[in-house]
């Protein structure tokens, strides 16, 4: 519930924060999230030991729900100011801007989960002290490092209603985006920590399961950072049209599918012992959340990137306002469903989380078929400078009108 909650503010934030950013400018945006944070962080203060389970529940929710509002209102400022300072004809720097951009601020989730542990473990006050303390730091360069025009949209008339006339292709690409993250959070969010620590399950301590999603989302954002360089560019890929995000759908595909193969075989298999089955059942989902990490996070900047590319200049807050509401939205029933799957499928923890993992699957076919709707067949698809298809040019005859549109922008 408390996370449900929390993706349900996210969604409806990112509707607001759209029309705020285009009528107000990004740097309001900006501001209000970092406040709001505050505010929420220091309602963390007024907690009472004495407090009922349902008040500390209720209480502790209210908080996060606050500081989920000011993270998505951050964010969409964060998004939104890439395409506001990167020239239209260098696409390629701009896919770098927001893999970096979008990578680290998935990297330093993972790093506050690492942070949280230490400081708690200190002392509860220490902690809090410490999130507001860096929020406060950030606070200066919101406040003077942005103009208060910038991301604004010229027609003062900007009404909520205006998030939901999108143009076709910010349509598309929205909901393949519900789908691609309704994928993840379908086995992720609330069914990984559970059957890491159920004995039914993997049976790993408290500390070894925080350990491993932290681990996933610094991982996850490394992979997201780099996936430009290290990845797309050498495959000839960079900058990324739909071909290259629908074939990243169907290689996403693959692994949900193998991690509910290998533990549903793993968990129900009578010929493997207690200690060979759950060794079994280690090993895949190892394997299974490292390539996962690895090619969710090239998905994800694909994504990132096209969502600002075929946003409109002048209402580039609107459009990845409505683009992060289906991003929340897909979260929130994939994090529904998940409860509902791993808790009523089968009182098997193995059958039941491996049902998670090919409802994961289909989410993830889903996304790429909608993506496939999209209206951007420019540049074909390619795999290194070799192997091209669908319209895809020769490698030679791109590398040299790069070049010469390179030497022109270098004279002017």
């Amino acid at each position: 519930v408390m996370f449900a909650l929390y993706e349900l503010c996210g969604a409806g934030t990112n509707l607001a924060a759209g029309v705020m950013g285009a009528r107000w400018g990004i740097r309001a945006t900006l501001v209000s999230g970092l406040c709001m944070q505050v505010v929420g962080l220091a309602l963390l203060y007024g907690w009472d030991d004495t407090w009922s389970k349902t008040t500390a529940i209720a209480y502790v929710t209210f908080a996060q729900a606050l500081c989920g509002v000011a993270k998505d209102l951050v964010k969409l400022g964060g998004k939104t100011v890439t395409k506001l300072v990167t020239p239209e004809e260098k696409q390629d720097q701009l896919f770098r801007l927001v893999s970096g951009l979008t990578g680290y601020k998935n990297s330093l989730k993972g790093v506050g989960y690492f942070l949280g542990a230490a400081l708690l473990e200190a002392s509860y006050f220490a902690a809090i002290h410490a999130n507001v303390a860096l929020v406060v730091i950030a606070l200066p360069f919101a406040v003077f490092g942005l103009t208060a025009e910038l991301g604004r949209v010229a027609k003062e008339n900007i009404k909520l209603e205006s998030v939901f006339r999108q143009k076709p292709n910010i349509n598309y690409l929205s909901l393949a985006r519900f789908f691609l993250f309704g994928s993840r959070d379908l086995w992720f969010e609330v069914p990984l920590p559970f059957y890491l620590r159920s004995a039914k399950g993997l049976g790993w301590p408290r500390t070894a399961t925080g350990a491993a999603l932290a681990g996933y989302i610094i991982a996850y954002g490394q992979c997201q950072s780099h996936s430009p360089t290290l990845v797309l560019s050498p495959l000839k890929q960079s900058p990324p049209n739909k071909h290259v995000c629908v074939l990243w759908n169907l290689l996403l595909a693959i692994v949900p599918l193998f991690l509910g193969v290998g533990v549903f075989a793993a968990g129900t298999d009578d010929d493997l012992s207690a200690t060979q089955a759950r060794r079994a059942k280690t090993i895949v989902v190892l394997i299974g959340v490292v390539a996962f990490a690895f090619v969710f996070a090239v998905n994800s900047a694909v994504h990132s990137y096209l969502v600002v590319k075929y946003a409109d200049g002048d209402k580039v807050a609107m459009n990845v306002g409505f683009y992060y509401m289906a991003n929340a939205f897909g979260r929130l029933v994939g994090t529904i469903v998940s409860g509902a799957l791993y808790s009523y499928v089968s009182n098997d923890v193995d059958v039941a989380f491996a049902a998670c993992f090919f409802a994961g699957t289909a989410f993830v076919l889903l996304s790429g078929i909608v993506a496939a709707r999209i209206d951007d067949d420019e540049g074909g698809l390619r795999w290194g400078t070799k192997l091209r298809c669908l319209g895809a040019r020769p490698w030679a005859e791109v590398a040299e009108e790069q070049a010469r549109e390179k030497a022109v922008r270098e004279e002017e």
